[in-house]
């Protein structure tokens, strides 16, 4: 039997967290003030928020960061406090590639955009992929911080340098034979100083 769905009351109560006292401890620390010149948060699912329903309700993943927003908004909150360079959160777990501004309020498409995710796909899990399902319009318009999905297999090209951060997204068109070339789908770069990802 599958476990009990948390609901919104679970997923707004402040006192449930993925992170842990001690680790969030650690984190919260490590974050403060201008430690790098980029700060690459590396976590293991979704951060930013993901609706998936249209229209008036919301439906969000029980196995992300949206079935803990308080402390997801208080991790936010905090690096955008203390002033953290160029925070940059990459994620894995979905077996899509996205790209997301983490916004200062999600519910608000224009509150000032404090960081970028980048969320890489698998290498061969889901087979050979596809560039999207179609639900993935639904997650455009009820989430206008996601700017990128391409659920293709492969991988996140980062060269960074002191003034920029780049972000290939490499991708194969197959995995079930060999011999498939790859090419990259997208680019996107965040600027020193510049929180938020642009094509490039």
């Amino acid at each position: 039997m599958d476990p009990p769905r948390p609901g919104s009351a679970r997923r707004l109560d402040p006192t449930r967290t993925i992170l842990g006292d001690d680790q969030e401890r650690w984190l919260l620390a490590n974050l403060s003030g201008r430690t790098a010149r980029w700060n690459a948060l590396a976590q293991q699912v979704f951060f930013s928020q993901r609706d998936f329903t249209a229209g008036p309700e919301d439906r969000f993943s029980d196995d992300a960061w949206d079935n803990y927003k308080p402390e997801r908004d208080a991790l936010r909150d905090h690096i955008t406090q203390v002033g953290t360079s160029n925070p940059v959160v990459l994620t894995g777990d979905v077996h899509a590639a996205y790209v997301c501004d983490v916004k200062a309020d999600f519910d608000d498409p224009t509150s000032l955009t404090v960081a970028t995710e980048l969320v890489g796909t698998s290498i061969t899990t889901g087979r050979d992929g596809v560039d999207q399902n179609p639900g993935d319009a639904i997650q455009f318009a009820e989430n206008p911080h996601i700017k990128f999905i391409n659920r293709k297999r492969g991988y996140i090209r980062n060269v960074i340098t002191p003034s920029t951060w780049t972000a290939d997204y490499r991708v194969v068109e197959f995995v079930t034979t060999p011999g498939a070339p790859v090419t990259t789908r997208t680019s996107f770069v965040i600027e020193d100083g510049q929180p938020e990802a642009v094509p490039a």
